[in-house]
């Protein structure tokens, strides 16, 4: 295994671990509906039985179970066949994801729920790995916006470096 997908898996499995510690500490520390006010966000227990905002939570968990496993399955794949010639942020923002993919997947599959734990007060209540996830994408997608083109310009929202139009 080369480096850059020993960081990449070593990485992940940290962000991973570390998730599913904080779930196994709320499922202990915020049992019996207890909260703990942080003052920006508060501490506060919720299962979900769906995926990002609730979606899927009306379908049986097998379904749910299925397709986020699949899913999981493809962003490793896709993870470990492009890490070896991606940048760093790249590689680290796909552990990322990855870590979130997994940590999730894991805390689904004994009884179809994720351990959510933190919560805003006007945001649905989240955990680490939607953390992970979301800042992980965001990284990608800002990473593909800011990407050197061919010819050595960098196109920002449809414009290249040097005012011009690419096209």
């Amino acid at each position: 295994m080369g480096r850059a997908r020993l960081v990449l898996v070593s990485l992940a499995g940290v962000l991973a671990a570390l998730d599913l510690g904080l779930k196994a500490w709320a499922e202990r520390g915020l049992a019996g509906g207890q909260t703990v006010d942080l003052g920006v966000i508060q501490l506060r227990l919720l299962f979900n039985p769906g995926v990002a905002f609730s979606l899927g939570d009306t379908l049986p968990a097998w379904v749910v179970l299925s397709v986020t496993g699949l899913i999981t399955i493809g962003l490793a794949v896709f993870a470990w066949r492009s890490t070896r010639t991606a940048p760093l942020p790249v590689r680290v923002a796909l552990a990322a994801v990855l870590a979130g993919a997994i940590s999730n997947f894991i805390d689904r599959a004994p009884d179809g729920v994720v351990t959510d734990y933190l919560h805003t007060g006007w945001f649905p209540t989240f955990n680490g790995a939607d953390v992970l996830i979301t800042l992980g994408a965001a990284a990608l997608v800002l990473n593909g916006l800011l990407a050197e083109r061919p010819g050595g310009s960098r196109d920002v929202g449809g414009e290249a470096e040097h005012g011009r139009v690419a096209r």
